[in-house]
């Protein structure tokens, strides 16, 4: 937080950003502030002579875009991570061809399309409607209750809830199991093997993330 370094003779500032200045040196300074003109407003010129400020409205908004697409698949901080790392590498490699320098919403998109394919992916794009409304039923129950498990007749209850909203004819829990078996077999989900019918408990063989961006653009 560079706005709490700040001192009258900025002495602490000015070594801090004078070190990766020095021969051989190898330290990175990254530093944040709370207002975009703080080189310019309080510092000496011996001090902001030696900041980089990618700062600008654009690389804000740019920023903040990222930030939001990432946040709208994923609320694994680890996740998240992941995919900006890869979007940064993939920045790296356009940088040596000459074609930018900064990490934009493409190379995120990229890194999104790469970290989120899988046949799983595929399967659930490529499954009935009434399989995918039971897959998004699931999510709703799992955020209801607060815990990745449920029985299917939880699930059935969110089940015909979404059909409902969309105007549609719910099926019959006959029609539920069926689907759920059939999401079993492909091992989009894990199903309890026993004999209690609707109150069987299922849970997910993929994340929540990955249903999310299956369903991204549907």
């Amino acid at each position: 937080q560079l706005d709490l370094l700040w001192t009258r003779k900025q002495n602490v500032m000015y070594n801090l950003f004078d070190w990766p200045t020095q021969k051989h040196s190898k330290l990175i300074i990254l530093a944040i502030a709370n207002t975009m003109d703080l080189p310019e407003r309080i510092m000496m010129n011996r001090v902001a002579s030696r900041l980089v400020c990618p700062n600008s409205f654009e690389i804000l908004l740019q920023t903040c875009h990222v930030s939001f697409q990432v946040a709208a698949l994923s609320g694994d901080a680890r996740r998240c991570l992941d995919i900006c790392r890869r979007a940064t590498e993939i920045c790296e490699s356009d940088s040596r061809k000459r074609t930018s320098e900064i990490v934009r919403m493409a190379h995120v998109t990229e890194a999104i399309d790469e970290m989120f394919s899988s046949p799983y992916i595929n399967a659930i794009r490529n499954a009935s409607l009434h399989e995918q409304i039971f897959l998004k039923a699931i999510l709703a129950e799992f955020r209801r209750a607060g815990v990745e498990e449920a029985t299917v007749q939880q699930v059935y209850h969110q089940h015909v809830a979404l059909c409902r909203m969309e105007g549609m004819q719910s099926p019959t829990l006959s029609e539920i199991m069926a689907i759920c078996s059939r999401l079993g077999a492909c091992r989009l989900l894990l199903v309890e093997s026993s004999n209690k019918y609707i109150h069987m408990r299922v849970r997910l063989n993929i994340s929540q993330d990955d249903v999310m961006y299956a369903f991204k653009d549907k």
